[in-house]
């Protein structure tokens, strides 16, 4: 039993390579296609002797550390991704502390997805990392790792606290065959995950390497350098049909001016109103699900 875990734990950082090009990507399947269906059996996750939590660090806290704490140790991550993310080890004095490092700066004028669809003006940024958590903080989801900018050794990037104790959803389902003990929880989660993503516009929608499963089976997002694209539209209108009702009630109660002064300084103008519009069209989107199916269909708590 052991042994298993130390396998999961050892696969987390598959998930770092988001743009692999390896057989795991071309593998990976669309997160539409997550949900877990009646009938399917039921596996239960290893669980070790002892854990330490997702996140050793939450909140303010855990910004203060990923800002200030002294690194001790840099890794490269062993991954073909082309983000080069790297492996950093902190240490505050009190507490020790893994992140992970990424510095890209890129953007393509015109870019083949591993799907085959071609998308322009892609930029793939660790700026979007830092976004994708102020995002995650504003609707109150608690799906990103706690996420700063940092200088580390002279390069500046995004540094994103550890998530321990996981396995990547591709993972999970493509070498550990293991099914959710709850399928409802499972797929409300998934939902949201699914929102999430379309409401960021992430060009990465169908690597699951992406996601990040816990010992309690709570679901992860990371990487996102390749969220936040432009386009006002949303990616995949067919693939949201249930919603949150706390979710959807953070986006509509979200502000223009919240996003602007959040996300700002981190995304630009285009990219800031492409969210706005794309967040809108998620509302529309939900009472149009509710009128043709009724709010039980619908929405869930």
């Amino acid at each position: 039993m052991r042994n298993s875990w130390v396998l999961m734990v050892a696969s987390v950082f598959l998930a770092c390579a988001s743009h692999q090009q390896s057989s795991a990507l071309d593998e990976a399947q669309h997160a539409t296609n997550l949900v877990t269906q009646p009938g399917e059996a039921i596996v239960a996750a290893p669980q070790p002797a002892t854990q330490d939590p997702p996140l050793v660090l939450t909140g303010e806290a855990a910004e203060e550390f990923l800002k200030t704490a002294e690194v001790i140790a840099i890794e490269d991550t062993n991954t073909k991704g082309i983000t080069n993310p790297k492996k950093v080890t902190l240490f505050d004095g009190k507490v020790t502390a893994k992140a992970v490092f990424k510095t890209v700066e890129e953007f393509y004028p015109k870019q083949k997805l591993t799907t085959g669809r071609t998308i322009f003006k892609l930029r793939d940024d660790y700026r979007h990392e830092i976004a994708a958590y102020e995002l995650d903080n504003l609707l109150g989801l608690g799906i990103v790792p706690p996420t700063v900018e940092r200088k580390i050794r002279g390069a500046t990037g995004s540094l994103s606290l550890w998530v321990n104790g996981t396995m990547t959803e591709w993972h999970r389902k493509k070498v550990k065959k293991l099914t959710p003990p709850n399928a409802r929880e499972w797929n409300d989660q998934m939902f949201t995950i699914r929102l999430f993503m379309q409401l960021t516009w992430d060009a990465d929608y169908n690597n699951i390497s992406n996601l990040l499963i816990d010992a309690d089976w709570k679901i992860w997002k990371i990487d996102s350098s390749r969220a936040f694209q432009g386009t006002k539209k949303l990616r995949r209108e067919g693939s949201l049909t249930r919603f949150s009702r706390p979710v959807l009630k953070a986006l509509e109660d979200l502000t223009r001016e919240e996003v602007d002064v959040t996300l700002g300084p981190w995304l630009a103008a285009d990219q800031l109103k492409g969210l706005w519009a794309r967040r809108t069209r998620i509302l529309e989107l939900a009472q149009e699900r509710i009128e043709e199916r009724g709010e039980a269909a619908v929405l869930y708590d």
